[in-house]
């Protein structure tokens, strides 16, 4: 098991792309703190993997408040003694739009999810993990590296990922914290419907799919293994990496 007795905590972690790298990281061993704003998703896929003997905590957090994020970091560290791993994988998406027609309120929700959520949970779980080192993974976009028209706030928020996670590669690493970023293509998840205007055609769903060249959408399973590897001990070399799991989309 190549997370054995190392504790992790996974945000946006009750679907998706989420739910699939905690499955993933559970049954290599980790124990797993399932952070999501819906409450009763993450307690039926806590009650699920701890069926299978795994060791699952449910929190429910909206990563945009400062309050949620010091409950669920001091959560983690009352159940599981300490944080090795944390996964900032919670997001909002974009209707597809013009840019001048997204409003203030919408603009300002998207940033506070993927951009002020990374700033809260750094505040909170790096004085935590400096005692013995860690892995931070931060969920970015190939919107950050190839924006699609349309998502011009949205691109602008991953990009900002991208870079803070080079920038905190850097200032962590005399603590012995490595911080990577994913960048996923988009999955036939309910983003998907976002990221094309509006209910998925087959049409659409075919044209979108068109644009990676392996042919397909990304899926949890590809997420989970990026992810392991970027966690795992396999990559404690690996500091500030963005790592495009995406078909070839951003070639």
């Amino acid at each position: 098991m190549r997370l054995r007795d190392k504790t992790a905590i996974i945000t946006g972690a009750a679907s998706g792309f989420g739910a699939g790298i905690a499955r993933r990281f559970a049954a290599e061993g980790a124990n797993v703190m399932l952070a999501d704003i819906n409450r009763s998703a993450a307690e039926n896929l806590a009650a699920e993997l701890a069926s299978q003997g795994l060791a699952t905590r449910a929190n429910t957090c909206d990563v945009s408040h400062a309050a949620d994020v010091d409950r669920l970091v001091n959560a983690t560290v009352e159940a599981f003694a300490g944080i090795d791993i944390l996964v900032n994988n919670a997001g909002m998406p974009q209707v597809n739009q013009p840019m001048l027609d997204l409003d203030e309120e919408t603009f300002d929700r998207i940033y506070a999810v993927n951009v002020k959520s990374i700033f809260l949970a750094a505040k909170s779980a790096v004085p935590v993990m400096r005692a013995a080192g860690g892995v931070i993974i931060n969920t970015a976009s190939t919107a950050a590296l190839r924006p699609r028209p349309g998502l011009t706030w949205y691109n602008g928020s991953k990009g900002a990922v991208v870079t803070l996670t080079k920038s905190m590669a850097l200032e962590l690493a005399p603590d012995n914290i490595r911080v990577n970023a994913l960048c996923p293509v988009a999955g036939d998840t309910p983003m998907l419907a976002a990221f094309l205007g509006g209910e998925v055609t087959s049409e659409m769903h075919d044209k979108f799919v068109a644009t990676v060249p392996l042919g397909r959408l990304s899926t949890p399973r590809d997420m989970a293994n990026a992810a392991l590897f970027l966690a795992s001990d396999e990559a404690d070399f690996l500091t500030g990496v963005c790592l495009e799991v995406d078909g070839g989309r951003c070639v």
